[in-house]
């Protein structure tokens, strides 16, 4: 794993680099949910000029201390972005911000709707200035429905969707311990963002694109958990019983943990086999998938009793002989070090002049011809508001003009 500089030397600066290059994004977003997307985008070669508000986008100070304004957190929702600093509570401000939203292709914000229009920025302000802009607007709650003033967290949804009932096996309900509705949601901007570009490419025309985090994770999760109340009248219960066993869960090894899912009646064979248990394997119980899923209870529970007598390499060398689906339960302190995503290449270490060597985690997705790349680091507060505005044509004595009022900033970098 080599250590880069803060520019990458295989990429001249300004190279066409990934399948969204030439695109502009004007990211008013904050948090997680719609740094995540949008740094996605500017993963896939978007240019994403991030806009913050003179105290900075909140989530700049979580992290181990001194946060000093590039948290942990921050770091990992917010590379390949330039940020710039515009109060638009300020109408001239606000006008500086319009010849911007000009020169942008889509322009993304997580706000409720009611606070976009008291800000003018709602899409039909917008498209007045850019009658193609693909608008995302990201949020709780669909803004047509009951819950559409109610703000929005990560927790709250994972509560209002089901997700927090699901985790609790019907005892307690609990979170997953991950921004899980953050980013689901996050992707699906991409998706939907990508989308509506298509449509713009075929038409010529932009258009309002909303993504709500309660509609989004609800579908997600029903997916499966429908179950019985696909049908009107149901046909039984919602909630899929395979994914609702209190037994499925990762298993104890004579040494660790593992996480097994035998599906076919080949791999549950194979395990009884390995096992040495031809009473399982002859169980009538267990010898069909209808029959395995109206006993899925006692099955995972004989599964978590017979994985405890080996070890975990002893496990994971025979499950995989025998082509069941099978992986150690590793931490996140694990991944850091995986040999496979070290093999590929996943983890990428960048020097900062402040802050020294950070880490990155890449890019999931390959695309042979247009692949992303990791090109800018993540920005300081005002890094690039001059460098922005000259690009939008601005003068310079009227950047100077905007700078002594406050209603931009730049950052002073040492």
């Amino acid at each position: 794993m080599s250590i880069d500089r803060v520019q990458e030397e295989s990429e001249p600066q300004g190279a066409a680099v990934g399948p969204l290059s030439g695109l502009r994004v004007l990211d008013l977003t904050t948090i997680l949910l719609g740094p995540f997307a949008t740094q996605i985008l500017g993963d896939m070669g978007a240019d994403v000029i991030k806009i913050e508000a003179p105290g900075g986008d909140p989530i700049r100070h979580v992290g181990p201390p001194p946060a000093d304004g590039m948290g942990a957190v921050f770091l990992g929702a917010n590379r390949n972005k330039r940020s710039i600093v515009m109060d638009l509570k300020q109408m001239d401000t606000k006008a500086i911000f319009y010849r911007l939203v000009e020169a942008a292709d889509i322009v993304v914000h997580n706000m409720r709707s009611q606070a976009a229009e008291r800000l003018g920025i709602d899409y039909e302000t917008l498209r007045g200035y850019k009658a193609d802009i693909v608008y995302c607007g990201t949020y709780g709650f669909r803004q047509n429905g009951p819950y559409r003033n109610k703000p929005a967290f990560d927790d709250m949804i994972q509560a209002a969707s089901g997700l927090a009932d699901l985790q609790g096996q019907g005892e307690s309900p609990r979170y997953v311990t991950s921004a899980i509705a953050d980013k689901i949601t996050a992707t699906t901007v991409v998706y939907a963002i990508s989308m509506a570009l298509i449509h713009r490419l075929r038409t010529g025309r932009g258009q309002f694109v909303e993504v709500p985090m309660f509609e989004t994770l609800a579908a997600f999760n029903m997916v499966e958990h429908l179950y019985g109340a696909t049908y009107d009248p149901p046909r039984g219960a919602a909630g899929y019983p395979r994914a609702l066993s209190r037994d499925r869960r990762p298993y104890q090894t004579l040494d660790g943990y593992i996480g097994v899912v035998p599906y076919t009646d080949e791999q549950w064979q194979s395990v009884f086999r390995i096992a040495d248990r031809a009473d399982l394997a002859n169980d009538p119980r267990y010898t069909s998938l209808a029959e395995r899923l109206a006993n899925i209870d006692a099955l995972y529970a004989d599964l978590a009793e017979l994985l405890k007598d080996r070890t975990t390499v002893d496990w994971l060398d025979a499950l995989d002989n025998a082509n069941v689906p099978s992986m150690a339960v590793l931490s996140p302190g694990d991944l850091v070090n995986d040999p496979h995503l070290e093999a590929v290449d996943f983890w990428h270490l960048r020097t900062d002049p402040k802050l020294g060597t950070l880490r990155f985690a890449g890019i999931p997705t390959q695309f042979s011809d247009s692949p992303g790349a990791i090109r800018k680091m993540v920005p300081r507060l005002g890094e690039h508001t001059i460098e922005v505005l000259r690009e939008g044509g601005i003068e310079e004595d009227r950047i100077t003009e905007l700078l002594a009022h406050g209603g931009v900033h730049q950052a002073v970098i040492d």
